[in-house]
């Protein structure tokens, strides 16, 4: 007796045939999450890398700006130090001036001119005294310019003697000491710099 299959064998194939086309679905996702994840693993790895050179980068800028700051501090300190230092130097001088102060009027003040009066106020001074021409203070004032500690000479008046002799005048002249600073000014400053660091 012939064999007969009545099982459907279409919808078997179909079957059949619909689970490879799921496998093979199951399988393409799979492979491209896995493609997916390890790009993105991949790239998350670049941006944590550079994340960590920018922090690095940052840190060794934050060190450098330290260590500017700290470069500033210390070139004011020696600034301060200098300026100091400048100070002592020119009060020791202005101490010892007056010595050479005198030797050098002594120098410059030429015959036919008379001191009476010489103040010393910082580093300027007032001279009265009497001339008896205008070329004798003429004179005196181009040794003045020409001078190694003097200089600024002005003359402020030159009048008629009202003594007996009318042969002399009477004249009053400014100038100043080279070099040298005004000691009240200076001990001003000292004042304000040590007020100020006590603060």
């Amino acid at each position: 007796m012939p064999h007969i299959n009545l099982l459907p064998w279409r919808e078997e194939a179909q079957r059949l045939q619909q689970q490879q086309y799921l496998s093979i679905l199951a399988f393409l996702a799979l492979v491209t999450f896995l493609v997916f994840f390890l790009i993105s693993t991949y790239y998350q790895a670049r941006i944590d890398g550079q994340l960590a050179r920018n922090q690095y980068l940052t840190n060794e800028i934050k060190v450098l700006d330290t260590k500017i700051a700290e470069i500033k501090t210390l070139e004011q300190k020696k600034q301060d130090l200098i300026q100091r230092m400048k100070l002592i130097e020119q009060l020791q001088k202005s101490r010892n001036v007056g010595t050479q102060v005198l030797d050098e009027i002594a120098k410059i003040v030429p015959s036919g001119v008379y001191l009476v009066k010489l103040e010393k106020n910082g580093p300027d001074l007032s001279i009265v005294g009497k001339s008896e021409s205008n070329n004798h203070l003429a004179n005196m004032i181009r040794e003045i310019q020409s001078s190694e500690l003097l200089t600024d000479a002005e003359l402020q008046s030159i009048t008629a003697s009202g003594s007996e002799n009318k042969l002399l005048s009477d004249f009053r002249m400014n100038l100043r000491i080279k070099g040298l600073i005004d000691e009240n000014a200076s001990t001003e400053g000292k004042r304000r710099g040590k007020s100020v660091g006590g603060r």
